[in-house]
């Protein structure tokens, strides 16, 4: 289900740096909740069909930087093995 705090995270995600102070400060301010879970939603609301089509540029820009970031982790945990294209 997409709901009003599903919105409002995607929100704060597109201008979070225009808040003062720490980003985890934002969060537990503005939702309440601990950066972990906050994250753990965000990272559930990026792979919903919902948060596409409410805002599908920041979207996939979170999934890209999602991907990048898996696939550095796996090069450092495993350097030798080929990389997946």
């Amino acid at each position: 289900m997409f709901d009003e705090r599903d919105r409002a995270i995607l929100d704060f995600e597109r201008e979070w740096w225009q808040h003062p102070g720490a980003k985890e400060d934002a969060i537990r301010q503005t939702f309440g909740l601990s950066p972990a879970r906050y994250y753990q939603v965000l990272g559930k609301l990026m792979d919903s069909e919902a948060a596409l089509a409410y805002d599908p540029m920041l979207v996939k820009r979170l999934q890209r930087v999602r991907e990048d970031r898996r696939s550095s982790r796996q090069k450092r945990v495993n350097p030798d093995s080929p990389e997946k294209n």
